[in-house]
């Protein structure tokens, strides 16, 4: 029998990892929210960050992240690659423990960014969030670059809420919902500051752009790929979106934000799936994702994300293709404050941004301070039940 190739350098892995030992004994109760602040999972991450680079130089490794497995004890989430040819050696040579903790593979697609291409489904059950409102808009709805359109397709996603930067209001959403465009390429340009923000997206109103309204205008932030974020801004044209920054069945958000925690529940309103509910399942995540150059385009470049946010996508039901750019909030009715900003996955799993990152990187592009548009009011009630 051949040793597999994925061997060696697991022997790399584990001489350094020798010095950092996960301890259980930090583990919180049972059931108990957990965010970075918590010593057990600031061990667990101290163990993957060791690790993960190594972990992911192997083409069958998509990535690596802190969860909890069915005993709700914390592990080091290490993703395969289920189309690749190396999977069976690979998950026969990762450890059942590294670093003192226990490790779970867990098997899936390629991660994606998901931007919508031609049409999808969904919308939220009696719900449309891919029609065109009248003004001023909620968001959590169809949008995108007025001109995303190239090799015979047409692209888009989700207007996905209301920041605020020296008081001027921004729609908040994905670099590959409002700038991915970067080559003249299949359609003879690229996006660029001043370009239109439409809404519904081409994708939803048969590529005809004549038929969207202009809701904004873009401020090209290009943090792709130099950044550790996903993101872009609009600037609002007067008039065209709630002032309030409400999000389609989600309503006003709180202006305060949340940091993430495993277990946590979470909702989000987005333009393929609606409003959708999940849970926490994975922190600081390390993975990478590959970019096109434009609609339908050649790769422009792969990017390797840090300090992600994993949510349970079981089926797609809670992210799927057209949804990038949606907040992500917790799972509360009133003044639900801001997790993350969602922007990738698989069929299993969805990816997104703190929003706490999310807003420093734009605060600092723009000179100011970003903050969410909301209430001054954080939610009294508890987040409801993590859902599974």
């Amino acid at each position: 029998m051949k040793t597999p190739r994925f061997l060696p350098w697991l022997c790399v892995v584990m001489a350094w990892i020798a010095s950092v030992e996960f301890t259980p004994a930090n583990a919180a109760p049972n059931g108990a929210a957990l965010d970075a602040s918590h010593a057990s999972i600031q061990a667990a991450i101290a163990v993957q960050n060791k690790v993960s680079r190594e972990l992911m130089a192997q083409p069958a490794v998509l990535g690596t992240a802190v969860g909890t497995d069915e005993a709700n004890e914390i592990v080091l989430i290490v993703y395969l690659d289920r189309e690749n040819p190396g999977l069976a050696a690979a998950a026969g040579a990762v450890p059942v423990r590294m670093g003192g903790m226990n490790v779970r593979l867990e098997v899936t697609e390629k991660f994606r960014a998901f931007a919508g291409r031609g049409g999808g489904g969904g919308g939220g059950v009696g719900v449309s969030h891919k029609s065109k409102q009248n003004p001023p808009i909620q968001l959590g709805v169809s949008g995108g670059w007025r001109d995303d359109l190239a090799n015979g397709f047409c692209c888009g996603g989700t207007l996905g809420g209301l920041i605020q930067v020296h008081g001027v209001a921004y729609i908040l959403s994905n670099y590959h919902v409002f700038e991915a465009d970067i080559i003249p390429g299949g359609n003879g340009t690229f996006s660029g500051t001043g370009d239109p923000v439409i809404h519904p997206g081409l994708i939803d109103i048969s590529c005809n752009a004549s038929a969207a309204l202009n809701v904004a205008s873009l401020v090209k932030l290009s943090a792709l790929p130099s950044a550790n974020v996903d993101c872009s801004i609009a600037q609002v044209v007067p008039g065209m979106v709630s002032a309030t920054g409400s999000i389609l069945q989600i309503g006003t958000l709180s202006s305060a934000t949340l940091a993430p925690a495993l277990r946590q529940g979470a909702k989000k309103s987005g333009r393929t799936t609606g409003l959708t509910s999940s849970s926490i399942v994975g922190l600081n995540a390390s993975v990478t994702i590959a970019y096109e150059n434009e609609c339908a385009g050649g790769q422009a470049f792969t990017k390797w994300f840090t300090g992600l946010i994993v949510m349970n996508n079981k089926g797609s039901r809670f992210l799927n293709y057209g949804d990038s750019g949606s907040i992500m909030v917790e799972n509360t009715a009133t003044n639900p404050r801001a997790i993350g900003l969602l922007f990738a996955g698989s069929s299993s799993t969805a990816l997104a941004h703190p929003m706490d990152e999310v807003l420093t990187l734009v605060g600092s592009r723009l000179g100011g301070i970003a903050t969410m548009v909301g209430n001054c009011a954080d939610s009294s009630e508890r987040p409801a039940a993590p859902d599974a």
